[in-house]
C-alpha cells in the first residue's frame, strides 16, 4: 500500500444527530484491526454526543500473527526500525485524517487522535509532525518514537495524554516517564498516569481521563 491508497474503518456518527463538529479517530494496536477501539465510541460519545468517531484498519497485514493489521513491522523493534516504520506509515494515516477532516467539513482544532499501543506509536507520531494541528492526542500503552528527530520536526504542541499500566508485558511502563520527558523537553503540555496493577490494555480510569481530555481540549464546541 502506498499514500495514495486510503484506509477505511468502522465508524459511529454523532450520538446527537446531525453534523460532527468534533472528529476522534481511534488508531488501534499490532494485530488488531478497527473493530478493536471502535467500542470506545460509544462511551465516549457520552460526554461528546457531537462526535464523530472512526476507527481506521491499518494499512498491511499484520506479519507476526495469521490475522490483524499493523502499521508497521515489529519483527525487529531497535529504534532505528521503530523510526523507520513509523515514518513509512505516516503519510498513509495523514492522508486519511485529511480525507476524514473534509468530509465533515471540520479543521484540526476539532480533530483529537487517540492510540493504543502501535496506534498511539502512529499519532503521536503524525499529530506533533504532521500538517494538521489536533486539538488533543492521547496514546494508551505506547511510546514516543524517533525522540532525537523531535526538535528540529516538531510543528504543533498540543495536549497529550499518557496512560500505561505499571504491568503491562508488551511495552514496558518506563516507556510512560521516557515520553513524558522528551514531549516537556520540546514544550508540549503532557498529562500522564500509571495505572496500577493494569497490563497492556485501557482501564476505566485510563477512559474517564480520555473523556476529560477530550471534553475540555475541545471546549464549549463538544457540548
Amino acid at each position: 500500500m502506498t499514500e495514495t491508497q486510503s484506509l477505511d474503518g468502522p465508524r459511529q456518527e454523532p450520538a446527537a444527530g446531525g453534523a460532527a463538529r468534533q472528529l476522534v479517530i481511534l488508531l488501534h494496536g499490532l494485530g488488531a484491526d478497527g473493530n478493536d477501539l471502535i467500542a470506545l465510541a460509544p462511551i465516549l460519545g457520552q460526554v461528546l454526543p457531537h462526535a464523530a468517531f472512526v476507527s481506521p484498519d491499518a494499512p498491511f497485514p499484520c506479519d507476526m500473527a495469521p490475522f490483524g493489521r499493523q502499521w508497521f513491522s515489529l519483527q525487529q523493534s531497535d529504534p532505528q526500525s521503530l523510526t523507520r516504520g513509523v515514518r513509512q506509515a505516516a503519510p498513509i494515516l495523514q492522508g486519511f485524517i485529511d480525507a476524514e477532516l473534509e468530509r465533515h467539513g471540520l479543521s484540526g482544532e476539532n480533530l483529537a487522535l487517540f492510540g493504543f499501543s502501535q496506534g498511539g506509536m502512529m499519532a503521536l507520531h503524525v499529530g506533533l509532525r504532521g500538517p494538521v494541528a489536533p486539538a488533543a492526542i492521547l496514546g494508551f500503552s505506547s511510546a514516543l518514537i524517533d525522540v532525537d528527530g523531535l526538535p528540529e520536526e516538531i510543528r504543533h504542541r498540543p495536549p497529550v495524554l499518557l496512560v500505561h499500566g505499571n504491568a503491562d508485558e508488551v511495552i514496558p511502563s518506563t516507556a510512560l516517564a521516557a515520553a513524558s520527558a522528551a514531549l516537556q523537553a520540546n514544550r508540549v503540555p503532557v498529562t500522564t498516569d500509571l495505572r496500577p496493577g493494569l497490563g497492556h490494555g485501557i482501564d476505566e480510569e485510563g477512559l474517564r481521563l480520555a473523556a476529560a481530555t477530550l471534553s475540555e481540549s475541545f471546549g464549549s464546541n463538544s457540548d
